[in-house]
């Protein structure tokens, strides 16, 4: 890829969006994030990613997004504790 594309095309899209020193290798970051939150699985990602070892796709690049983390998490208090998820949302 030419450096020409990202700094005439990708960087300036980004500070217009009021993101600074936006590339190709963030989009990457985000890309990975976003395939985690569509719910793709984990080979899949590894693929679309084009890494040769999961490790580099899951060790490297994206991290959960917050909502994903919380229902993530309500899901296992869910399963740990029926008792007091159940009581929770009748509180609510």
């Amino acid at each position: 890829m030419s450096p020409s594309l990202q700094q005439r095309w990708i960087r300036p899209a980004g500070e217009a969006l009021g993101i600074e020193g936006l590339g190709l290798h963030s989009l990457r970051h985000s890309y990975r994030s976003w395939l985690d939150s569509a719910g793709v699985a984990p080979g899949v990602t590894k693929d679309l990613m084009r890494h040769s070892a999961i490790a580099t796709t899951f060790n490297v690049y994206g991290r959960a997004l917050s909502p994903e983390k919380r229902e993530g998490n309500r899901k296992v208090v869910e399963m740990l504790l029926p008792a007091v998820a159940s009581a929770a949302e009748a509180a609510s």
